[in-house]
């Protein structure tokens, strides 16, 4: 975006729910807009500070993350209440509110759940594009939960003719999600065996406390971790980790929430960002292994999506 241009805000506050923020978002647009936002976040044109976490009633937690540039700021609040599963409610709440940065002023606010779910199976498809010597053909996802569920819109959006195979401990949630998600796309696969040779991807997107990939490294398949977002968790191992090129979309955050790389004891030195992975060329003839662990930042590019979508500011992308 242009940051000399200025903005044209609306007077009336935009409030989006979940099928509104998602028509916002279509994933072509945020993944280009991740892509220069990450750039952003290197130059410190983007800044995206370390999340706050609270208590919230028993055993609840409060998020608050904020993200400012030149052109707007946001603030994403979410609440996390793992009891509200037994209260038949979601487990997460969230908004994303928006404001123009000239004036302060807000602009919308916008599902958070939403958001999240979907700048995150954007950043994957942004390594992909990135880290991968072609098109894939043939994906994994290892988990059948939310997540995976927005990485098959996401996957869809963008390679349509790929197939997609699903593997989870238990053969009856990889069938179920294949049957919930076939109407979203056509061909999904469960994979109740070994893993096909032909992989070029392989995603991970569970909670476990322990790797459930760990493969000898092999060039020309890139390996995603979204999961493990905490120190204790871990999805990938050290023997495809210590095989790999290893980059992450924030290097800093990685190193306190990544648990797959912390239990592994990798050299953080080695660790591209993925600004870098945008900027330059990556050495594609190397086995990839590619960490996300979110951050702030990418709710600001979303942001930028939504607003220009719903033509609230003027366009200066």
């Amino acid at each position: 975006m242009n940051p000399d241009q200025p903005t044209t805000p609306t007077t009336k506050l935009l409030v989006c729910d979940q099928a509104q923020t998602a028509a916002a978002l279509p994933y072509p647009a945020l993944v280009a807009t991740i892509a220069r936002a990450a750039v952003e976040v290197e130059a410190g044109a983007i800044r995206s500070p370390e999340r706050m976490v609270l208590p919230l009633g028993q055993g609840g937690v409060l998020l608050s993350m904020p993200a400012t540039a030149a052109d707007i700021g946001i603030h994403k609040l979410v609440n996390v209440q793992p009891a509200n599963a037994q209260r038949q409610l979601p487990t997460i709440h969230g908004i994303v509110t928006a404001c123009d940065a000239a004036t302060g002023q807000p602009l919308c606010l916008l599902d958070g759940p939403e958001v999240t779910g979907r700048r995150t199976a954007a950043v994957s498809l942004l390594a992909i594009q990135r880290l991968l010597p072609a098109a894939p053909r043939s994906i994994l996802l290892f988990g059948t939960g939310t997540q995976a569920a927005f990485h098959v819109q996401a996957l869809h959006a963008l390679y349509p003719d790929c197939t997609l195979w699903v593997k989870s401990r238990s053969p009856e949630a990889a069938q179920a999600f294949c049957e919930q998600q076939r109407g979203v796309h056509p061909d999904l696969r469960i994979c109740d065996g070994g893993l096909p040779e032909d992989l070029q991807v392989v995603i991970t997107l569970t909670t476990s406390t322990r790797a459930i990939y760990d493969e000898v490294a092999r060039p020309g398949r890139l390996v995603i971790g979204v999961g493990a977002f905490k120190p204790e968790m871990a999805e990938i191992g050290k023997t495809t980790l210590d095989g790999s090129d290893l980059y992450a979309d924030d290097p800093a955050g990685a190193r306190h929430e990544a648990g797959d790389l912390l239990q592994a004891g990798i050299d953080w030195a080695r660790v591209g960002s993925l600004a870098s992975a945008v900027r330059n060329q990556a050495d594609l003839s190397r086995p990839i292994v590619f960490k996300s662990v979110g951050t702030a930042a990418w709710d600001l590019a979303a942001a930028r999506v939504a607003i220009r979508h719903l033509d609230l500011v003027s366009d200066r992308s």
